[in-house]
């Protein structure tokens, strides 16, 4: 019976997946000579080219897009295998790996991952935030239990993933009293050339935004775009502009921040995300933040006329 050498097929993944050996032996902690001459032992054993150099990059060939796929479904079974016997009752802390969208508010992912520690088994919470895109990828590969975002997931090719809508809420215009009185009359007309913050054209609400704008035949001066929704929130408190806010948040902007209530964006609404691979709401902690999330984000929420569905 011909063996396969497992170590062999992880390094030729990694390459793949990151997208040469740098960063492969990076992550890996191997000198690139290693790396190579593993490469060069696997295409040894299965007899075919499986790597192409295109400019500076290297990328699979017909055959290596092929033991590429299945090298992506063994290890992600050999990860599912791992975390579904960490999950098991032993008494030690359950694992949970959250994905956080860098534009979901970082107050907004604490009230939604908070249900977790609630649970009779003590939870341990590692979380991570990068983009959407990135996270549902390590999603795939089972590096994460659950992403919480604004959206729900692209449509991923071999990606089974499952999107579960958590609510929504209205969104506010919020700034520092001295923006709020500024901007106050006329109100949304007024921001016509008012200095505003946004997330990236790559977001959600952002694209409510845009057409909330242009319905309104308005244009703002957008003095900032950010992926990251604190380092938005921060400037809005330094009152380099205005900013939208989740009106769940308004009380605690107000307390924690100085900062106002301008007006409501009638119609644009912040939406909840929790992403999972398929069994993915077998997790307990899973099951304890989309629980909480549908019987208790709405009711926190204030109500604000206009906000589609």
């Amino acid at each position: 019976m011909e063996w396969l050498n497992y170590h062999h097929l992880l390094y030729f993944w990694r390459v793949v997946k990151l997208g040469g050996i740098t960063r492969a032996c990076e992550e890996l902690r191997l000198a690139p000579s290693t790396i190579s001459a593993q490469l060069r032992n696997l295409e040894d054993q299965v007899g075919e080219k499986l790597l192409a150099r295109s400019g500076r990059t290297l990328i699979p060939t017909e055959v290596g897009a092929v033991v590429y796929g299945y090298a992506e479904e063994i290890f992600s079974l050999g990860r599912e295998m791992m975390n579904s016997i960490k999950k098991r009752p032993t008494g030690k802390p359950l694992r949970l790996t959250v994905g956080i969208d860098d534009v979901l508010p970082k107050e907004i992912a604490q009230r939604l991952i908070e249900p977790a520690f609630g649970l009779s088994q003590p939870v341990r919470i590692l979380c991570h935030e990068a983009s959407l895109e990135r996270l549902v990828a390590d999603l795939a590969v089972h590096e994460l239990d659950v992403v919480l975002s604004d959206s729900p997931a692209a449509p991923v090719h071999n990606l089974r993933s499952l999107d579960h809508p958590l609510g929504e809420t209205g969104v506010i215009w919020m700034g520092t009293p001295r923006l709020v009185r500024k901007y106050r009359r006329g109100f949304p007309k007024s921001l016509d050339g008012a200095p505003i913050l946004l997330p990236t054209d790559d977001t959600a609400i952002r694209r409510q935004l845009d057409h909330w704008f242009s319905h309104l035949g308005v244009q703002p001066d957008m003095v900032g775009e950010f992926k990251d929704y604190a380092m938005m929130r921060v400037f809005g408190q330094r009152g380099t502009g205005l900013f939208p806010a989740h009106s769940v948040l308004e009380r605690e902007f107000r307390k924690q921040y100085g900062l106002q209530r301008l007006g409501v964006a009638k119609n644009v609404c912040g939406r909840f995300y929790a992403i999972t691979v398929e069994r993915g709401l077998n997790h307990p902690a899973v099951q304890a933040i989309c629980s909480y999330a549908r019987k208790q984000l709405h009711r926190q929420s204030v109500p604000l006329a206009g906000c589609a569905v």
